[in-house]
């Protein structure tokens, strides 16, 4: 091994350098998959790779760039922007001229602005330029729709934990890139520990593997956690994870699910999550799922929030486990959601229809002249059995509610 090689990073070293060192990914690169045989024929089309980090979005990029003919220019939407466009633009220009195509890498493509998406939009259309983009984000959001439609999206998985580990495997015992040289010996179940707390990331895995190595041949639990720490958990507070963690937490509570809600409030807080944002979660949560079925839900809401207002974490988090418990033992109603929406279909067909004037105050002598407040019937007096209408004229007799939620009956 060369001294420049040997100070990479073992990720780094350990990369795949061909699709028969690739793991995972079959549905997409397996034997007979079109995107496998698009690679070996050189024919790849413009393309967008989503999927969480370590899923393999960076290293097939580089594997068809070792296989392509054409000219292959990588560079990060990070560091990157309209100048080192425009220089791609002209080299692809020339290449164009000697016949040869143009393969452009965007690593994190979801950083690229509007303007920097649109200027490469025009390229895209005239066949000057293959696109191959890299996101852990969401394209739908995060990629201009024009700029999308001319891409085919392939979602790469989350690796399997028997991925990891044979992925281990092959670096303890290559001798030439990997740590086959070193002779490690492994405490039993070791390997499976890593596979487990890397999240489907083989980069963790090899960082904590090689970490563990400098500090001893022998490769025990207590190095690995300490290796690990908490980084292990996967959570990004602005990312497409933090939607994922904070939707399962409010469906497990709606169906009833404490258990399942007590483990999606602790991944989120021992991530880092701020407890404030859970608990607004859970106030809304206590009108939208359970409404009129439970009003202290509501109660116990506002009272969480307060609470981890006032002593934050760690010592919140048994609040919120009340609070979310609470929640998914209460017996749920979605009535209120369902009839505001109903109101607001109402006002966005209708527009602004005018106030009845008998619901009008006449605070001046024009107003009543004008029958502002005529022929209103002040409640208490009728003991709320008056014949009256509160709705504009067009929407007279309209039921949100079920009956056996109306006041009056």
């Amino acid at each position: 091994m060369s001294e420049e090689i040997k100070n990479r990073p073992l990720a780094d070293r350990m990369r795949p350098q061909t699709l028969d060192d690739f793991f995972g990914q079959e549905e997409i690169v397996g034997k007979g998959k079109a995107l496998r045989e698009a690679i070996f024929q050189d024919k790849v089309p413009s393309l967008i790779f989503w999927g969480p980090p370590g899923s393999g979005k960076t290293t097939l990029a580089l594997i068809i760039a070792k296989q392509t003919n054409a000219d292959f220019i990588h560079f990060s939407a990070v560091t990157s922007g309209l100048k080192d466009l425009r220089d791609v633009i002209r080299r692809a220009q020339g290449n164009a001229w000697q016949g040869k195509k143009t393969i452009l890498f965007i690593d994190e493509i979801h950083r690229w602005n509007k303007s920097q998406q649109d200027a490469l939009l025009p390229h895209l259309e005239k066949g000057l330029i293959t696109l191959i983009g890299a996101t852990t984000e969401n394209p739908s959001f995060e990629v201009r729709p024009a700029l999308l439609s001319r891409c085919r999206v392939f979602v790469l998985k989350q690796l399997s934990a028997e991925h990891i580990i044979a992925i281990l495997k092959k670096a303890l015992t290559d001798k030439e890139r990997g740590l086959g040289a070193l002779k490690l010996n492994i405490e039993q179940g070791v390997l499976e520990k890593i596979s487990q707390m890397s999240n489907g990331d083989p980069r963790t895995a090899l960082n904590v593997l090689e970490y563990a190595a400098s500090l001893s041949s022998q490769i025990t639990f207590d190095i690995v956690q300490q290796a690990f720490q908490k980084s292990y958990l996967l959570y990004d507070k602005d990312g497409q994870e933090h939607y994922n963690l904070i939707s399962a937490l409010h469906k497990s509570m709606r169906g009833g699910d404490a258990n399942a809600a007590l483990y999606w409030l602790a991944r989120m807080l021992e991530a880092g999550e701020d407890p404030l944002y859970i608990a607004r979660r859970i106030v809304r949560f206590a009108s939208e799922d359970i409404g009129l079925a439970n009003s202290k839900a509501l109660e116990q809401a506002v009272a969480a929030y307060n609470a981890c207002h006032f002593i934050g974490m760690p010592e919140c988090n048994v609040i919120l486990s009340q609070a979310v418990v609470y929640m998914a033992k209460c017996k749920k109603s979605n009535e209120l959601y369902i009839a505001y929406e109903k109101a607001k279909k109402d006002v966005e067909n209708f527009g602004n229809l005018p106030v009845p004037l008998h619901l009008r105050n006449a605070p001046t002598k024009l107003m009543k002249e004008l029958g502002y407040g005529k022929d209103y019937k002040y409640s208490p007096d009728f003991h709320y059995q008056e014949q009256q209408e509160y709705l504009p004229d067009k929407l007279r007799n309209r039921k949100y509610l079920p009956d056996n939620n109306d006041p009056k009956k």
